[in-house]
């Protein structure tokens, strides 16, 4: 159990795995007082730490000091609380959480022992060979199809588990690092109230949980209507005492949010929804002022192209949504309409011993690795209604060229200012990269041709990174139908701080 060795029966963490009907917790403490156990915590706080059982002789009726413990742990995160290991409450650390170097090597033995676990109990200790190992490489095979090919996805127990061995280690990562976009600047909340729509079977939360130090004070609540949940729940069983939980098993588009919210993530679920866009404008309506929309999609073309179509209709150039990062718009009055396949790359992750096992039994008509998945490559979005960006950076006609303009600078040589959108996409020729101001219709990439010191920053510049490009050669390529920016040892490139 990570973080708490001494978990009992009254684990923080299981305060409600299942919505009612009728709203009601489904696991609530008996009927106690809980305006007299704040009250009486609001005034402890500041004195002493927060004994339950020393408030529980404060309240009428005598309630058992479990009872108020269990309450306390509810109210903990709108009342600030941290709980500590013997029990008692103090105040939460309330400073921004910490920006981290965010690089994982392996998805964690504690979560990976968690999923077998849960495999053991279904199919036995041998669960990756004979009929169930088969039934597990036939789900992952057409969820893979699905994906491709933009069909609905049906998760029934055996899609749910192999999902997760598919899926858990590389939406784990990539959570991390779209964070950091977020605690860069310390506008990631250390004690964050977190709604996670499409949790799936848990990736994300757990990649939340370890970005967060662990002094930090959690609501996190999950929608997930299918299989998965059931998956996702054990997960959540590995997480600290005060990360607390509640799953809502629920669709996105029924489920009815309090408001508020500090993040509401989107990870891998947009390509599984009818209207995807409306279901973010609704989760829009329920953030915190200055909470922020994290959406992540796959990079392969469909999704990711999928995520960018989201993030414009939700994002026009005329509205109150600003894309805070990666695909910044540089230019006021202007948004993006070209192809806007756009992709993030990670280092890959040790190949953890789940999928291994299963990969061991592939057809032999299948190649090895048919069932590894650590590849750590994905889109993602971060919208705001504050005006926050990541880079307060704006170009100016003074200065700059305009790719929306692209037409009339053709073989002539200009200054441009442009977001780095990709890694280098050649293979072993020239470099080359997508890049963007906000202001595209086409795709335009920088083709580097001759380097020098003076341009060295285009190759060293991370993905999302802003470029002043001085001096750069504009032309068309029939071929790609696409602007090249040719940079030569009469460019200069310059990363933007």
């Amino acid at each position: 159990m990570k973080g708490d060795a001494d978990a009992d029966a009254d684990d923080p963490r299981r305060v409600d795995t299942s919505r009612a009907g009728d709203g009601d917790s489904l696991h609530s403490p008996p009927m106690i007082d809980r305006d007299a156990v704040r009250d009486n915590a609001k005034y402890l706080r500041n004195v002493r730490p927060i004994d339950p059982d020393e408030i529980a002789d404060y309240i009428e009726g005598a309630p058992h000091p479990a009872v108020v413990k269990q309450t306390l742990r509810e109210e903990a995160h709108d009342l600030g609380l941290f709980e500590r290991d013997d029990g008692t409450f103090v105040p939460a650390n309330d400073d921004p959480a910490p920006f981290q170097s965010w690089s994982p090597a392996a998805f964690p033995d504690d979560y990976s022992f968690a999923l077998e676990d849960l495999l053991i109990g279904r199919y036995g200790a041998n669960w990756h060979v004979g009929e169930s190992g088969d039934r597990l490489r036939e789900r992952v095979r057409q969820l893979k199809e699905d994906y491709y090919r933009g069909n609905p996805v049906e998760y029934d127990e055996d899609a749910a588990l192999g999902y997760g061995i598919y899926h858990l280690p590389d939406y784990y990562a990539a959570v991390g690092y779209v964070l950091s976009d977020l605690a860069e600047r310390s506008l990631l909340p250390r004690n964050p109230r977190v709604l996670d729509v499409g949790a799936g079977t848990g990736g994300p939360a757990l990649g939340l949980h370890d970005y967060l130090p662990d002094d930090s004070v959690v609501d996190y609540h999950a929608v997930e209507p299918s299989a998965s949940a059931d998956v996702l729940d054990r997960m959540l069983g590995e997480t600290r005492r005060n990360f607390r939980t509640t799953v809502h098993r629920e669709t996105a588009e029924a489920f009815d949010p309090d408001g508020d919210d500090d993040v509401a993530l989107f990870a891998s679920v947009l390509s599984e929804l009818d209207d995807p866009a409306a279901v973010v404008r609704k989760y829009l309506d329920v953030l915190a002022d200055d909470g922020a929309i994290v959406a992540i999609a796959p990079a392969d073309r469909n999704t990711s192209i999928g995520l960018r179509e989201v993030e414009r209709q939700v994002a026009p150039a005329d509205g109150d949504v600003t894309v805070y990062s990666p695909t910044l718009r540089l230019w006021d009055g202007y948004a993006p309409s070209d192809r806007g396949w756009s992709f993030d790359v990670k280092p890959d992750l040790d190949v953890p011993g789940f999928q291994r096992r299963l990969d061991e039994g592939r057809d032999a008509d299948e190649d090895e690795g048919t069932f590894v998945n650590v590849d750590v490559q994905y889109s993602y979005s971060v919208l705001r209604t504050d005006g926050e960006r990541r880079l307060d950076v704006r170009g100016t006609p003074a200065r700059f060229a305009k790719m929306a303009e692209m037409e009339r600078h053709v073989t002539n040589r200009i200054d441009l200012l442009a977001v780095k959108l990709s890694h280098d996409l050649s293979e072993g020729n020239n470099q080359v990269f997508k890049i963007g101001d906000g202001s595209e219709a086409v795709d335009h990439y920088a083709v580097r041709t001759r380097e020098t010191v003076l341009n060295a920053d285009l190759a060293d510049a991370d993905y999302g990174d802003v470029l002043v490009f001085e001096n750069v050669l504009a032309l068309w390529n029939d071929d790609e139908e696409a602007y090249n920016l040719v940079v030569d040892d009469e460019t200069l490139v310059d990363r933007v701080a």
